[in-house]
């Protein structure tokens, strides 16, 4: 599996818009968990580990951020600023969440419930782990 952003679907209306998702459908994962970010002082991260088996769909639901990954594939950053699309970050992707604009909301579903022994927050164990797959 690799990062990825998703569009979501979009239904335009005068009214307002709608958006949606569905898990297995839109995202390949059911949802176990969904949480929130919000009220990040100017200047403050969020993040900055990756996890052993969690999965990941983020979604910026109002104001922007980016999200900075690192994987086999490289050093990437994201912005996120609408809230029809998401990223997709599978298990063993290092991330980072920076760059939050005033009021910004920043909805993640997860794979998993909680779990701390899934998160890996040591930037060179992570490179080291890496490196052997």
């Amino acid at each position: 599996m690799i990062v990825k952003l998703i569009t979501l679907p979009k239904m335009i209306d005068k009214r307002g818009n709608l958006s949606f998702i569905e898990e297995e459908n839109h995202i390949p994962f059911k949802i176990r968990r969904i949480y929130w970010i919000y009220d990040v002082p100017g200047g403050q991260l969020r993040g900055g580990h990756a996890f052993i088996q969690q999965q990941e769909f983020i979604i910026a639901l109002s104001g922007s951020f980016d999200v900075l990954v690192d994987d086999l594939e490289g050093k990437r950053v994201y912005s996120l600023n609408r809230s029809y699309y998401g990223l997709f970050v599978p298990p063993n992707v290092w991330r980072q969440m920076v760059n939050f604009s005033t009021n910004s909301i920043a909805l993640v579903l997860s794979s998993t419930s909680f779990d701390k022994n899934d998160y890996v927050y040591d930037y060179n164990e992570y490179i080291l782990n890496k490196s052997r797959k």
